[in-house]
């Protein structure tokens, strides 16, 4: 079974704390321990934010920006190497055919950003899509796809299921919404359609959570589920 996990900035390094950092390294080398192959994309969170932020008041143009919220993600990339035991590759990847050849060669490829434009969101699923994963899984702050954005709105609900097209009609509309906060991004979204890669999105925060849904399918957050399947996956009934 291969899988790329997506872990956010703010769910990995929300603040420096080695611990948490450890923990989410520690479900990663136990489902390197039960045979699964491995990719994981760390995002940059409100560190990345705040350099940004800093970077604009100082003149700094569009693709300067991004540099620097890439820079920032492969830093929180380095923190989850130097957690991560020898079966990781202690490079930081910076392309899809570096991170493929570490994979497929039975390490644990850990990547940040790649290019101006790009968020980690679409990294993740064109990772996924490079090295034909079974599953992707989008570690966030939020329990999965909502209607709206819970943290402004009580009345946002939950999709414990969605195909790969609907995702990206409930994504669009949040994507130009200033200030909106979507789970993933509307390229990440269009991405897993056109690669129908089954992908779960959930809370990320308590890294058990990746562990269950990795291995069993187990979560409380969405499924994203290519159109025209049924059947569970079978590396989930094997398991």
């Amino acid at each position: 079974m291969r899988v790329v996990v997506s872990i956010g900035g703010s769910v990995l390094a929300p603040d420096l704390d080695a611990r948490r950092v450890e923990d989410h390294a520690d479900v990663i080398e136990h489902l390197a321990r039960e045979g699964v192959e491995l990719g994981a994309v760390v995002g940059g969170g409100g560190v990345a934010r705040d350099y940004i932020t800093a970077a604009r008041d100082l003149g700094a143009n569009e693709v300067q920006l991004d540099q620097i919220g890439i820079d920032v993600t492969r830093i929180n990339a380095r923190l989850l190497i130097a957690a991560l035991g020898p079966k990781v590759d202690p490079k930081v990847a910076h392309d899809y055919e570096g991170a493929g050849d570490a994979i497929r060669r039975g390490d644990i490829s850990v990547m940040g950003g790649v290019m101006p434009g790009q968020t980690t969101d679409a990294v993740a699923a064109a990772l996924a899509e490079y090295v034909d994963a079974d599953l992707l899984i989008y570690a966030t702050s939020a329990d999965g796809v909502f209607d709206a954005d819970p943290n402004v709105d009580d009345d946002a609900t939950r999709y414990e299921e969605l195909s790969a097209s609907k995702l990206v009609d409930v994504i669009a509309p949040m994507s130009r919404d200033a200030g909106a906060s979507a789970p993933v991004d509307l390229l990440a979204a269009k991405l897993i359609e056109r690669s129908r890669m089954r992908t779960i999105v959930l809370d990320g925060t308590d890294p058990e959570s990746i562990k269950q849904a990795a291995l069993h399918g187990e979560h409380s957050g969405t499924d994203i589920i290519p159109e025209g399947t049924d059947d569970e996956p079978s590396y989930w009934a094997q398991r």
